[in-house]
This record gives C-alpha cells, structure tokens and sequence, in this order.
C-alpha cells in the first residue's frame, strides 16, 4: 500500500481530472472523494469516463472525512480551502488547488478576491528557481492559478535573466470554458460560447493578475508590472498565452532562445519547441507539459513568448500531482502524462 489520498471538491472539474491521474498513480491510495452538491451521488454520476470508481461515492466536504488520509488535495472554489485546512494535522500534506494560500500580500487577497488573508503556503510551481527544494519536505502547499502557470513559465527566464524591462509587460491569454468552473453560468452555455471569443476582467481586473507579478517580480529581484487580458475561448480545455516584452538595449535573438534552452533543458513538462513551430493548445491535452516558443520581434523591439497548456492537468491537477510527488519523493514524473492527446 502507498500513500492514502482524498480528494477534497472531487466532483468539479479540476477535482475528476485528478481523480483520472490518480488512478494511474501506483504510489497512491485513493480513499476519500468529497463534493458539495453532489455528496451522496457515485462518482460516475458526475465524471462518466471514470469507470474505475463506479463504486466510490461522493462524501460531504467535511474536515472529520479528510482526517485520516496521509495526501489531502483540495480542489475548492477559492476562499473555502482555509476553514477545511486549519482542522488538518500539520503531519497530512495537503495542497490546494484553489487560491486561498498563492499571495503573500493581504492587501492584493483582499482586493481581488475579498475576505480575510489566510496566509501563504510553499508555492508550488517547481520550474521556478529554487521552488523543488522548498517543495521538498513541505507539508502545506499552494498551487498556481492556470493563467498564472502559462505567463510565468513563458517569461520567468527572462527576468531571472535581466533581459527585460520590468515595467512593459503585456500578456493576452485565451482559456478553454473549465477554467471558470463547473457551476451553471449563462455566459459559458454551449450556445454562448461556441463560435465567439470574448474577452472578460479586463484592465488589470483578473485576480491572477497580482500572482503573476508576484512570481515574476521574484526572479526578478525587482517589481514587475504586468498589463493581463485573459480571453474566453469556445474549447473545453487549454490556455493559450501570448506573451510580450522589451528587451533591455544589447539583447538579441540569439541571446534569448540560449536563456530558454538552458532554462529548461532538464525540465520534463516544459518543452522549447523547435524554431518556427508555435505551440497550440490541442497538443497538450490531457498531458502535464507546457509547449512554448520565443520570437523576436526587431521591428517593434518586443520578445514574444507563446505558451500552451491544459489548464486541468499542467494549469491545476497535474500540477497539484507534481508538487505531491515532489514533496514526498517520488518519481516527480509518476502518474503524470508528458504526451498530450490527438487528434
């Protein structure tokens, strides 16, 4: 027997795409699946292609259900994750998905999402400097946003770098509908969204916003200031983030594909892909990796940086794994496809 595992919020959408990996996870034990709505429903009433669990059983979402299991993921609407952690044991590793824990500023939690600031928890994006060994060991972790995991993986070996201007920053960011959750919204009905993009929390109004700049500012050294438009786009799944910057005066082509390539030759979910090939969301489906390309644009003095990722695997529960794997080491790649799906 591995590790034991409850899933916390097993019935959205970030929540069955962990189930899904978990179930390819030899190191793990799934014993509690928790839903809100849903508690008392199988888990095939609700994820379908899940056929592995047709006799699990969704609980209620309750601190006394998640007590007993060595790994606790929650996979929360943001501000419902601090009340279920505070009654965890300090033994149990429990890492959110939701945002409860990412900022360390209680001025940015309170603005963008309101309430009080629960604190900051071990921030889990492990291809930032520094991020594995802080992760390593650590037994409360905060996993990125999906928007955020695209942005500061497209740009953070530029400023670690001091190849950019920290004060020019503009990213425009296209996301599939599951990156707003599985509650019923009129904007997100199928005959809504398909055939239209639309862009939506414009002018410095998304809540990753101040999480980007955080992380960005980190390797930095220095503030970053970021201009973000996340778009809506009529897939299920996938981020596309465009990214761009200016490049401080003496920086070249040549310059930034070498700062990529070192930054990420030994990493096994981020991939430079080969020059003139742009990444698009289809090829990392249900896969943990995030494709990215670099450009240098000399007639307007701008790098651009594109990124794509499944914003449920990479951009939440394969992230969520990885740190898991991390934090209790393991194979950090176990469980977790590098491959995405095609057609």
């Amino acid at each position: 027997m591995g590790h034991t595992v409850a899933v916390a919020g097993a019935s959205g959408y970030a929540g069955g795409e962990l189930l899904r990996l978990l179930a390819g996870h030899s190191d793990f034990d799934l014993t509690v699946v928790t839903a809100a709505s849903n508690a008392g429903q199988p888990v095939t009433a609700v994820h379908p292609h899940l056929a592995q669990f047709a006799d699990r059983t969704f609980v209620a979402t309750e601190t006394a259900a998640l007590a007993s299991s060595d790994v606790v993921f929650l996979a929360l609407p943001h501000g419902q994750s601090a009340a279920i952690a505070a009654g965890l044991s300090d033994h149990q590793l429990v890492i959110d998905i939701g945002a409860d824990f990412r900022l360390r500023d209680p001025q940015q939690w309170e603005k963008f999402y309101g309430g009080a600031h629960a604190g900051a928890w071990t921030y889990g994006l492990p291809e930032l400097p520094g991020s594995r060994a802080a992760i390593k060991g650590s037994r409360r972790i905060a996993n990125p946003g999906c928007y955020v995991t695209s942005a500061t993986l497209a740009l953070a070996p530029l400023f670690a770098a001091g190849l950019a201007e920290l004060d020019d920053v503009v990213i425009v960011a296209a996301s599939g509908t599951t990156g707003a959750g599985r509650g019923m919204k009129p904007n997100l009905m199928a005959s809504e969204v398909m055939g239209s993009m639309s862009p939506y929390k414009v002018a410095g109004a998304h809540q990753h916003t101040p999480e980007i700049e955080q992380n960005l500012s980190d390797v930095a050294g220095s503030g970053v200031t970021v201009s973000f438009t996340p778009l809506l786009a009529p897939m299920p799944r996938g981020i596309l983030a465009t990214c761009t910057v200016r490049p401080k005066p003496g920086v070249d082509a040549a310059a930034v594909r070498a700062t990529f390539e070192k930054a990420y030759a030994a990493e096994p979910f981020v991939h430079l892909l080969p020059e003139s090939v742009w990444p698009q969301t289809g090829a990392t489906l249900g896969s943990n990796s995030t494709h990215l390309q670099v450009g240098f644009d000399e007639h307007a003095g701008r790098v651009i940086v594109v990124a794509a990722l499944d914003n449920l695997t990479k951009g939440a529960a394969g992230q969520a794994l990885q740190n898991a794997n991390i934090a209790l080491g393991l194979d950090e790649t176990a469980g977790l496809p590098i491959a995405g799906v095609a057609p």
